[in-house]
């Protein structure tokens, strides 16, 4: 399915849209997105309202007297287990006529724990009145590991910007031939998979590298800008391992608020999404709404975001991390957008585009959403 980079039609609303539900803590990112979502629909059509609710027990009373809701799920945020979290959507479908965003889409990386996701996921979708994702890498992920074709996923809305073009950023400051840090910046919760063992080690062969070649490498630096997801604390103790015996230091700045993360996404540094098995990635969209242009590994969602946002990132072959690390550190410009890139699709194209689907949908079966 071709994708054009945002909406080309004006929005055709006729049915009132559904109620926009959130469920779970704002902090997460999936409820951080819902909430970007709802608060761009309700921008465009004020008839829309959101609800927000900490437990789906809680939404299920929302619901009460509700003919239409759409919700974004993930099974982490709906429960202790993948059968618990299909119960809690099974739930709202029979309180209301149901629509879902669904995100984290079972995948190989997923381990020992795929099979009960899987499940999970189907029944996600046979409780749902339509079904939508986020991307055609998670059309392509349902259709693999679901076994559902475009037909009942279709490919949906793409994760939309906060900002519709680059902002103005200032260059690493740098005096020719003085020494400067190494320091390279992962952003999100910090867990096994996210990139920051091979950060470590490709910060520690780029310096060396460099150091080689006459270059005066200050401190070499891997920091998490974010704290560790639940249960995995102890990783950060064995990646402070890892880093000094690399001699590499590993900084973790903890949970930051939406302020102190903006600032420190902006500080010098080379910006890195080294996840390799993302279905669709917020931070992507971080560190370009701050100018940045991050390198990031290759993947058929990183070559379709790269598709949908041309010229916002690099993508590397992890064998070849440390050298981008270092082309990034001789040129420094190479990690900052020009002002004005264009970042589309926004939350507002977004917003339109849901709300033509919910328009498409109202009272029937299964539809495609429009394409971006």
């Amino acid at each position: 399915m071709t994708q054009a980079p945002h909406c080309t039609t004006m929005t055709q609303v006729i049915a009132a849209p559904p109620r926009l539900l959130m469920v779970g803590p704002q902090h997460h990112g999936v409820v951080q997105y819902a909430i970007d979502v709802a608060d761009a629909v309700v921008a465009t059509d004020p008839r829309a309202e959101r609800l927000d609710a900490q437990t789906p027990s809680d939404a299920v009373h929302l619901l009460e007297g509700v003919d239409r809701a759409h919700v974004h799920v993930t099974d982490r945020l709906f429960g202790r287990s993948p059968e618990e979290a299909a119960e809690a959507v099974e739930r709202l479908a029979d309180a209301t006529e149901l629509t879902v965003t669904l995100h984290d889409i079972p995948q190989t990386s997923d381990g020992r724990m795929l099979d009960r996701r899987i499940a999970a996921y189907a029944r996600f979708i046979a409780a749902a009145h339509a079904t939508a994702v986020n991307s055609r890498h998670e059309q392509a992920l349902a259709e693999e590991f679901l076994g559902v074709s475009a037909s009942v996923v279709p490919y949906a809305i793409p994760l939309g910007s906060r900002i519709a073009s680059a902002p103005a950023t200032v260059d690493d400051a740098s005096q020719p031939g003085a020494a400067r840090p190494l320091t390279v910046l992962i952003a999100g919760f910090i867990y096994p998979g996210k990139g920051h063992a091979a950060a470590i080690q490709a910060a520690s062969r780029a310096a060396e590298d460099l150091r080689a070649t006459g270059h005066p490498i200050a401190d070499v630096v891997v920091r998490a800008i974010g704290a560790p997801s639940a249960g995995h604390e102890d990783d950060v103790l064995d990646l402070e391992a890892e880093a000094r015996a690399a001699e590499v230091s590993f900084e973790v700045t903890g949970y930051l608020d939406d302020a102190a993360f903006a600032a420190q996404i902006s500080l010098p540094g080379i910006p890195l999404a080294a996840h390799g098995h993302v279905s669709a990635s917020r931070s992507m969209l971080d560190w370009v709404e701050a100018g940045r242009r991050p390198l990031v590994v290759d993947s058929r969602y990183a070559a379709e975001m790269e598709q949908l946002r041309p010229e916002t990132m690099v993508r590397y072959d992890p064998s070849t991390l440390h050298t981008e690390l270092a082309a990034a550190w001789l040129d420094p410009s190479r990690t900052r957008l020009p002002a004005g890139r264009s970042l589309r699709p926004a939350l507002p194209d977004t917003a339109s585009a849901y709300l033509d689907w919910w328009g498409a949908t109202a009272g029937t079966g299964r539809h495609r959403p429009p394409t971006l």
